[in-house]
């Protein structure tokens, strides 16, 4: 049986659809509505997660968000459909009820959601699909590490922090990256 097809409201492009087009890629109708949540929440809880304070990073501020927001947009380019799709559905989410802060920076949840999403995208995605997403989803993280920090601390474009490179290191254990 399969999953109920999670609508969208907007094309991937970003544009409403236009008649007799469907809303969605083919790809987001195997995935259940608790599914399609994960996998679109899961970037902006990367973001959370690496932006927030912790021993051995620099404090990121307003830089990091911004990072993350065009990290997540770059998703858009992607040469894939689920990347793209995601992307979509994020940008077309206006609940105005953000998940709670203390659920999205706790590292050891994070990395357990972010297993979830690989048994999740192993069943159901397309090998390069899931690829890519996991790609994706590390890359956002990368770029928020890079992020120009709050003034005094280490210039933007030099090599992350070896706490830095500590997170992104289980995160890519996480995702089945390594």
């Amino acid at each position: 049986m399969l999953a109920p097809e999670v609508p969208m409201s907007h094309s991937v492009a970003g544009e409403p659809p236009s008649a007799g087009r469907r809303a969605a890629p083919l790809t987001t109708a195997i995935y259940s509505a608790a599914e399609w949540d994960l996998l679109t929440s899961l970037p902006g809880r990367v973001i959370v997660a690496v932006a927030a304070p912790a021993p051995g990073r620099p404090d990121r501020g307003v830089a990091a968000g911004l990072a993350g927001l065009e990290a997540v947009a770059a998703g858009r380019a992607f040469d894939s459909d689920l990347v793209r799709a995601v992307v979509a559905a994020i940008y077309a989410r206006d609940d105005g009820n953000p998940p709670p802060v203390e659920r999205l920076t706790d590292l050891v949840d994070l990395l357990a959601a972010c297993r979830a999403a690989v048994r999740v995208l192993h069943r159901r995605a397309d090998p390069a699909d899931s690829a890519a997403y996991r790609q994706w989803v590390q890359s956002v993280a990368a770029r928020v590490c890079r992020a120009v920090p709050a003034p005094g601390e280490r210039s933007a474009g030099q090599p992350t922090s070896p706490a830095d490179r500590r997170f992104l290191d289980r995160l890519g254990g996480a995702l089945g990256l390594v």
